[in-house]
């Protein structure tokens, strides 16, 4: 969460940034358009991805690719974040990303397969970089107030996902009913945000100090891992369990309405409602886990929810459209904010904290990444959804498994 955990300003960088009246402003500005990035290149692509597969002749195993490998680098990206933002500074790398996922964005659109794969190889790695780097320059910045702004962040996110869910369809048809404009649309946010960006890359580079290193820790803090601790492996694994179902969910949640009756524009609109939900379960569970010693009586809620929603999902699909969607919304939204303050509350130090994050959010991602590709196999396979449904409520049960152990009142 942290990737500049053992990194602080120099007592000229940080007298340099608060001197500047309007920076807060412009910072607050630049963190919610990046935010709103984060997710909107993939929830953009959902509601389109019956055109995606007809204009290329693909499958469904290969059509779920389109989502699958963005994910996959998320987790490939969150190995390499931390060492750059140290290299090179938040803000300059910051600016990289926002200016790769417009490329990303537009390379998608490019009438070749590989074209479509490479494009979202490009976002993937993108969205890694914004999603490791933002945290710590959150915590960094704005030290007394993290909470709300990370609730700023998180919620311009999920907005960001909602607006371009809602989206997809109707710029279709603005743009003659052309998949590939509705898409390349979205590289503009990027490109706004790069510009909003600018900013302050222009001021960490010429107004503030160098960045200093914090006193190394111990030698027995330099040589314990987290990789070989059980609790940390609970809490990377709920991570990454709730990770795959949200997924599976972007990838394939419109296609599950479209192929019961529903209308596309319709399914994307629903779609949309999940996303704008999420924001309910976001900013609450988190706030209640905080409160709790124990944080087992969250994990047990989000995720019979979430085995709910996608009962109903199972069932009936059409008819309780709106149900399912508002109740896997809550679930997932909850999922995800509880995993992230599972990683904080079970480390015991900032180091720790931002070890384990990294450790979450990379295996988390590679694991999720397997989520759309399967289901997308299975459906093929099958030529109907309840399997593909039947085996997501496994993952349901074995996150519920993980989470009681990670949700223990235990340290790393």
């Amino acid at each position: 969460m942290d990737a500049e955990a053992d990194v602080r300003p120099s007592p000229q960088g940080d007298v340099a940034r608060r001197a500047l009246p309007a920076r807060p402003v412009m910072l607050l500005i630049g963190i919610v358009l990046a935010s709103v990035n984060m997710r909107a290149a993939l929830a953009s692509a959902s509601p389109l991805v019956s055109e995606i597969s007809e204009t290329f002749g693909l499958s469904s195993t290969a059509t779920s690719l389109v989502t699958s490998v963005p994910v996959l680098f998320l987790g490939v990206g969150a190995l390499v974040a931390p060492w750059l933002g140290r290299r090179f500074g938040t803000e300059l790398v910051l600016f990289c990303a926002l200016l790769l996922l417009g490329v990303g964005i537009v390379v998608r659109v490019v009438p070749q397969v590989p074209a479509l794969y490479g494009g979202s190889l490009l976002i993937g790695l993108a969205i890694s970089l914004l999603n490791v780097l933002m945290p710590g320059l959150i915590k960094r910045d704005f030290p007394d107030r993290a909470a709300p702004m990370t609730s700023v962040y998180t919620g311009a996110m999920i907005a960001g996902a909602t607006v371009a869910a809602a989206a997809s369809v109707p710029l279709e048809k603005a743009f003659g009913n052309s998949w590939e404009a509705s898409l390349a649309f979205w590289s503009l946010l990027a490109v706004v945000a790069a510009v909003a960006w600018l900013p302050q890359v222009l001021i960490a580079r010429c107004r503030t100090g160098h960045e200093v290193r914090v006193a190394a820790p111990a030698r027995g803090d330099r040589t314990r891992s987290v990789w070989r601790s059980a609790l940390a492996w609970q809490v990377t694994l709920f991570m990454g369990l709730q990770s795959l179902w949200s997924y599976v969910l972007i990838a394939w949640m419109p296609t599950i309405f479209t192929d019961h009756g529903m209308s596309r524009s319709t399914a994307g609109v629903v779609f949309a409602f999940n996303n704008l939900i999420q924001i309910a379960g976001a900013f609450g569970v988190p706030l209640l886990a905080g409160r709790m010693r124990s944080q087992r009586p969250l994990v047990v809620v989000v995720t019979t929810m979430v085995a709910a929603g996608y009962t109903g999902l199972m069932t009936a699909p059409v008819s309780g459209a709106w149900i399912w969607s508002a109740v896997l919304g809550v679930g997932q939204g909850g999922a995800v904010g509880l995993a992230l303050t599972l990683i904080v509350l079970r480390s015991g130090d900032a180091v720790t904290a931002a070890r384990l994050s990294g450790m979450a959010q990379t295996v988390g991602y590679l694991l999720a990444a397997a989520g759309p590709l399967a289901a997308g196999a299975v459906y093929e396979a099958t030529g109907n959804w309840t399997l593909p449904i039947a085996l997501m409520l496994g993952v349901c049960a074995a996150a519920l498994v993980v989470g009681l152990f990670a949700a223990r009142d235990r340290k790393v």
